[in-house]
């Protein structure tokens, strides 16, 4: 099979074929395809926004338009109803996320990101994230075009970190198999560079580059580009710390004999859902097959594409891949992508998931150098009291000559340091508090997404909650000598999955200020969705309602039996096997 030639079928050909009968190309389209469609390849009316000094924002389709050029409107929301009272608009400001493929950053860039984060933004802080990069917070209208020049002068970039496009490629942080790593790495990042959009607009509108004479074309992405957001990851087993399931798209990494020799690809999964819609849910990918590395950009592209004429561009709410898998057939989707990608999937190869998260501390890779993996809680580089983090990565990055890795689970990677060099590097972080032996791995396995007070969508707090929810449930898992042990904990302030609550063996969603949905069951590995246990709760009752069962799980269960295959087994609750089917079901 893998010796047959290509099918001669090219591009053109085929993103006009006719998707199978159960779909919604006869339905009015949404507003968004009207603006993408309206926008000139992504330019629309920016350039007089950004000149208006009447207003610190965008007119409402330029607020969406600057999100595929990396960037969300907000405003502060601690303060919007003292401006509403003095009749002023909100203090509207921007978030900032650069593309990175596989988090890799170097000192240099680190140095000078870290100088522009203190001197030219409303919070002087570098958020890391869970798309392994790095968002600028509370950056203000006038300030924009500096932000993007001085990216692009240190060989960066934001484009296609938000909105309607594929978004930062993930690649798993991997401090041991650097050969691999790195030969994983090098597909992520021509993953990225592949599906990017073509369109002259982003060098136009804030490099002040000159009209090109040739016209626009997307051959890829097309005039409007995909129907919703899209995610791509490349993995390497058995660590699944960038949640494949979490993802439109995900390649994992297959090796033998120290040499990558192709992927296992995953399509369709994806947390996000609506509260009250169950026509949303999250849903796991579908292992599609086995393709050698040489076929991984036109594979990726295939997929882009199918995805791109088969999504719902009626419903946003039902546009992601996984809700097109789900409504044409996972089958007639795969040999699609194999008819465009002129080529069939092989037998997918085997594989295992061990674990989830970092691997902390330090770490010798096969090249001999070491690798020091440095918590950072909720990913926020902030010079707190007494715990001057962001000045205390600043002070590595002035000696380290490696690079730097921002992972998946919002923490930092000081990587290839020499022996020599690895005592100077440890005083340092232990100095600003970067590497503290008393942090517990529960704390390290807990998770929040922003939210408050900058996230539009948010509806009860997380990042500013966790810290001290995390103080009460290692509490009590001192109570019941599980100190050593940890439950993956994740807490969103909406249901939109920044944080991946959906593949947590606790999960909590924001439905309203101090109340969430609690969802118990996910695994350790990463491959379950959990389901809802309690709705629309208070902090208490969530507290309330985990102790006995912390209890039981210290009494009964099995030798390194994690929290969440232990309410399962002990059926607290049922496991979700089929999301579209059976995740609203009542089964408690």
């Amino acid at each position: 099979m893998s010796n047959d030639k290509p099918k001669t079928v090219t591009l053109t050909q085929v993103v006009n074929l006719t998707p199978p009968q159960n779909d919604v190309s006869d339905l009015p389209l949404s507003d968004s395809e009207r603006f993408k469609r309206e926008s000139n390849y992504l330019r629309g009316t920016i350039v007089d926004d950004l000149n208006n000094g009447l207003t610190g924002g965008f007119n409402s389709d330029n607020s969406q338009l600057i999100r595929l050029h990396g960037m969300y409107q907000q405003d502060d929301r601690d303060i919007r109803k003292e401006r509403q009272e003095q009749k002023l608009e909100p203090l509207i400001n921007m978030m900032l996320r650069c593309r990175l493929p596989g988090g890799i950053i170097t000192p240099k860039q680190w140095l000078t990101i870290d100088k522009f984060a203190t001197e030219a933004t409303k919070y002087g802080s570098i958020r890391l994230t869970t798309r392994q990069t790095f968002q600028f917070h509370g950056l203000f209208k006038r300030s924009l075009k500096s932000a993007h020049q001085l990216l692009h002068n240190i060989g960066l970039d934001s484009i296609a970190t938000a909105g309607d496009v594929n978004r930062n490629v993930l690649c798993t942080s991997n401090p041991v198999e650097s050969k691999v790593h790195q030969q994983a790495y090098y597909w992520a990042s021509k993953i990225s560079e592949h599906l990017l959009p073509k369109t002259h607009a982003y060098i136009e509108i804030w490099l002040d580059g000159e009209k090109l004479p040739t016209p626009d074309s997307e051959p890829i992405l097309s005039s409007t580009y995909l129907p919703r957001k899209f995610k791509t990851t490349v993995v390497i087993p058995p660590i699944n710390d960038v949640d494949v399931h979490a993802n439109d798209l995900s390649f994992v990494a297959i090796a033998e004999k120290g040499e990558l020799i192709g992927f296992n690809v995953l399509v369709g999964g994806g947390l996000a859902m609506t509260h009250g819609d169950k026509t949303t849910y999250p849903r796991k990918a579908d292992d599609f097959g086995f393709i050698p590395v040489e076929k991984v950009l036109t594979f990726a592209e295939a997929v882009v594409t199918t995805q791109r004429d088969w999504g719902n561009r009626h419903n946003r709410k039902n546009a992601k891949t996984k809700y097109t898998l789900e409504r044409v057939g996972v089958e007639n989707f795969k040999k699609e992508v194999e008819l465009r990608a002129g080529s069939t999937f092989l037998t997918s190869k085997p594989y295992k998931f061990t674990q989830r998260g970092d691997q902390f501390g330090w770490y010798k890779g096969i090249d001999d150098n070491w690798y020091l993996t440095l918590f950072i809680e909720n990913g926020r580089l902030l010079d707190y009291p007494n715990k001057p983090l962001k000045t205390g990565v600043a002070e590595i990055a002035k000696i380290h000559q490696g690079d730097l890795r921002i992972t998946a689970n919002q923490n930092l990677i000081i990587a290839n340091v020499p022996e020599q060099q690895k005592e100077a590097i440890e005083k340092i972080a232990r100095e600003y508090g970067l590497l503290d032996n008393t942090v517990t791995l529960q704390r390290k396995y807990s998770m929040a997404c922003v939210s408050y007070p900058t996230c539009p969508l948010a509806m009860a707090e997380a990042e500013r909650f966790l810290p001290t929810f995390v103080t009460q449930i290692e509490q009590m898992l001192t109570q019941h000598h599980l100190s050593e042990d940890y439950i993956i904990l994740r807490v969103t302030g909406c249901p939109n999955g920044c944080a991946r609550a959906m593949l947590a063996e606790v999960g909590m969603v924001g439905k309203a200020p101090g109340r969430y949905n609690l969802y118990l069951g996910g695994n350790r590995e990463g491959t379950r969705i959990p389901r809802l246990y309690k709705e629309n709760v208070s902090v208490d009752e969530i507290l309330l309602a985990l102790e006995p069962l912390i209890e039981a799980w210290s009494i009964h269960r099995n030798k390194d039996e994690g929290f969440g295959d232990f309410v399962i087994r002990h059926e607290i609750v049922k496991p979700v096997i089929n999301s579209a089917i059976d995740f609203y079901q009542v089964v408690n």
